[in-house]
């Protein structure tokens, strides 16, 4: 029986099918109730104590190798039939691919940068690991400075001379270098991701991103800053879109204002989104301070300026109504799938 069953496993390499009948008559020759492996079964009983070990296993050898031959002919002729039915109609259409979509936030800074380009500014990017001066000191924070307190930062290596390298608390250091690096008029807006120890909620991430500007000529007035800043907010929130600007504080502008734009989704009559006043806080801005403007070798008595700055994940949130920061994070393609038709 052992020499029957060796050369039965060598056929089954051996056996072909020009259809998936020729398959099927396969099967039932040999898995059928009356097929070849049944009776070898039953002749089984009667196979000596000694060698039924030895026989059992060439017996299971020659199912397995039934059942993976069976497979590999169907693959093979459904297969073909697929090419050939393509080949026969070649006005067919093919599968249709899915296409991937640009994350919510590229969106949203794509349009931004669109927005300011028609203006005249420039895109400027710098590096996220920074020194202390391009990140503090440059931006009128003295070591001693309770203003340093305002933002949190992620220290990479504490030097003895102070100027310690952290991971930028916002892109204001990319405004730096290019004021040590240009002369004016400086006309530049610098996206970019930021990060801040802090802990993440719906509401707040240690990584984030934003995007600042800076416009550096004779005569900048702050009435400037306030009409650059009114056509951001209609080109990116609609036309009936209002901004108004509250006295706040920053270390780098002097006057510095924070801006609000007006509710678009209750027209300022007061929602839950914009808290029921009608408004909805989007960004600092300010004037340049002249001593910013000292440290990078610039004239303040001759030339003037404005900043402004704004968080990437707000304009979005405001924009797509997303009440939890989180979930630009977490890579959920039922979220991001939502964005496939916004660019």
């Amino acid at each position: 029986m052992k020499e029957r069953l060796l050369e039965e496993i060598r056929k089954v390499g051996d056996l072909v099918a020009s259809d998936l009948a020729g398959v099927e008559n396969i099967r039932i020759a040999y898995l059928g109730k009356k097929g070849l492996l049944n009776d070898l079964f039953a002749e089984f009983k009667t196979v000596p104590g000694e060698s039924k070990k030895e026989i059992g296993l060439l017996l299971n050898d020659l199912k397995n190798t039934v059942q993976s031959k069976i497979e590999a002919l169907k693959e093979g002729l459904e297969g073909s039939v697929v090419e050939a039915s393509v080949k026969d109609d070649l006005t067919k259409p093919s599968s249709l691919l899915e296409l991937g979509s640009r994350h919510p936030l590229s969106v949203v800074r794509n349009e931004i940068i669109e927005i300011f380009s028609r203006i005249g500014f420039t895109v400027q990017e710098g590096p996220e690991i920074e020194d202390d001066w391009h990140v503090f000191s440059a931006l009128n924070f003295p070591p001693e400075h309770p203003a340093r307190d305002m933002q949190d930062t992620f220290f990479v290596e504490t030097r003895e001379d102070g100027n310690n390298a952290v991971l930028r608390t916002h892109t204001s250091s990319v405004q730096v270098r290019t004021m040590e690096r240009e002369k004016p008029p400086i006309r530049i807006i610098a996206p970019g991701r930021v990060f801040r120890n802090e802990a993440i909620s719906a509401r707040a991430h240690c990584i984030f991103h934003q995007v600042e500007g800076l416009y550096i000529d004779k005569g900048v007035s702050f009435a400037d800053l306030k009409q650059n800043l009114l056509y951001f907010a209609k080109e990116m929130f609609g036309e009936s879109t209002q901004i108004r600007l509250r006295p706040s504080y920053f270390p780098f502008t002097e006057p510095s204002a924070e801006m609000d734009i007006s509710c678009n989704l209750c027209g300022g009559k007061g929602c839950n989104i914009c808290k029921g006043t009608g408004w909805l806080e989007i960004m600092g801005c300010g004037m340049v301070d002249p001593n910013v403007l000292e440290a990078s070798n610039i004239d303040s008595k001759v030339y003037s300026g404005f900043a402004f700055g704004m968080g990437i994940e707000r304009i979005a949130m405001l924009k797509y109504q997303v009440k939890d920061l989180r979930l630009y994070f977490e890579n959920d393609l039922r979220f991001l799938e939502q964005f496939s038709s916004a660019y």
